[in-house]
């Protein structure tokens, strides 16, 4: 009891393994995927008190707030709700047991550490996060520019003197036509399964 206590204290229990594929079935994360819509695991990292699973479409946190406890708490954060952002890795000093890959989703901040001897496949990690924060962010201004678009095609439209007496039909036709397009572009710009990007850069 007490060498799980001090190695608690230390912090020395934190240091997550990445699991092999053939092992995600046995995780409790696993239990939480959407297997039923064809959501699948592709990294895996797993410490004494807490379970960090990558997802083509989220991260599934098992949080187990320390090592002793073995209370959990579930957290899942959708790519495109929580867009990825500040994704680092800090490699291990002389002395380090582990390296730490750090990133943001939405407002909330991830520092996860893992064995500095599985450094190699914990940079494919890095790779497929940093991708995803790219198109994220690149996305997102493409659909803000053109939400712009329309709001300016649809209020120059509606600032025009109409020579039709069907004021209503004309309305209707815009809002139509401005929705549909809002529609299209989400389409194209919202990207809520990221199976390419980790396909591309996982190896497993």
């Amino acid at each position: 009891m007490f060498g799980r206590i001090a190695a608690d204290a230390l912090g020395l229990s934190d240091i997550g393994k990445i699991i092999d594929p053939k092992d995600f079935d046995k995780v409790e994360a696993d239990d939480y995927v959407f297997h039923e819509d064809d959501e699948k695991i592709f990294f895996l990292i797993k410490s004494k008190s807490d379970e960090y699973c990558f997802t083509n479409r989220a991260l599934i946190h098992v949080d187990g707030k320390n090592a002793i406890s073995k209370k959990r708490m579930l957290r899942r954060y959708e790519y495109f709700l929580y867009p990825v952002r500040n994704v680092f890795l800090e490699t291990a000093g002389t002395v380090d047991l582990d390296v730490e890959i750090k990133f943001s989703m939405g407002e909330v901040q991830f520092s996860i550490d893992v064995d500095k001897k599985q450094v190699e496949r914990l940079k494919d990690l890095y790779k497929a996060l940093f991708k995803i924060s790219v198109i994220t962010y690149e996305n997102k201004i493409g659909l803000d520019y053109s939400v712009q678009g329309i709001n300016l095609a649809v209020s120059a439209f509606g600032g025009l003197r109409s020579e039709s007496k069907d004021v209503v039909q004309n309305f209707k036709d815009i809002t139509d036509y401005a929705f549909e397009w809002l529609v299209e572009n989400r389409n194209k710009y919202v990207v809520e399964d990221f199976s390419d990007v980790f396909l591309k850069y996982i190896n497993n």
